[in-house]
């Protein structure tokens, strides 16, 4: 009797809302290791996720970011190039399941991005095709996607302030980049800054586009104004330091 009565108290209970209560859980702790800026933390809570959910492209997007983001507490280059492919790897996973969401097409892009920074001249210079592909692919889904812009004006920035000596020699040897420009780079930057202004590293990557325009004052205005404001990502430390290194060269 006791046996059975262990079997009615185990059939009574609700498991899927059992398990829905456990990936909600385990989510909120995620979620709080990204807003303390940890990856490190939030990325085994977001692959538990994965593990519950499996076919849930929000949360694979989020693993992608994780191990994305996680890059920057990394020094070992082979530990970055690994932790970049696992973001490729999961963004590309999300993408599958959501192919027309753009925030997961453009997880491609910027996992595209890190990539680049790690690899041999001619990969790198074919993650960048990539990553301009796959942004543009992102803006044609949502064309005020703030970040798409973002990334879109960063590349053009890249690219158009290569020196002379390096487009040459990407041009002889691997047939050449996209074209670019900083007149490109400036307008999506605008845009970026116009849908998302309380965002600091719009203003200040806008305010880099300036400064190699030789738009000084305006460069400082948008310096100045990013310096200002709150840190929200990860990443937001880092472009101050370089932002503020910047200002005080425009303003000597």
């Amino acid at each position: 009797m006791r046996l059975l009565a262990g079997f009615t108290l185990l059939f009574a209970l609700d498991l899927p809302a059992l398990r829905a209560a456990a990936i909600e859980e385990i989510l909120a702790a995620a979620r709080a290791a990204e807003a303390a800026f940890r990856p490190d933390l939030a990325l085994p809570h977001y692959l538990a996720a994965a593990e519950l959910r499996p076919e849930d492209p929000d949360v694979l997007q989020k693993v992608a970011q994780q191990y994305s983001d996680a890059t920057n507490l990394l020094t070992d280059r082979v530990a970055i190039k690994r932790y970049s492919e696992q973001a490729l790897a999961y963004s590309q996973r999300a993408v599958a399941l959501a192919p027309e969401n753009p925030v997961n097409v453009l997880s491609v892009a910027i996992s595209y991005g890190k990539l680049a920074l790690f690899s041999p001249t001619r990969e790198k210079i074919a993650f960048s095709r990539l990553l301009k592909n796959e942004t543009e692919r992102a803006l044609a889904l949502d064309p005020d996607y703030a970040w798409a812009h973002h990334v879109l004006g960063r590349w053009h920035y890249e690219v158009a302030t290569l020196g002379g000596a390096a487009k040459f020699f990407v041009k002889l040897i691997y047939g050449g980049l996209p074209p670019a420009s900083l007149d490109q780079a400036i307008e999506h930057l605008e845009r970026a800054v116009a849908l998302d202004p309380d965002n600091l590293i719009h203003h200040l990557e806008l305010g880099f586009a300036y400064r190699a325009a030789g738009d000084r004052d305006r460069a400082r205005v948008q310096f100045i104004s990013g310096l200002a404001m709150r840190e929200t990502t990860i990443n937001d430390a880092a472009a101050k330091t370089r932002a503020a290194r910047a200002l005080a060269e425009t303003a000597s």
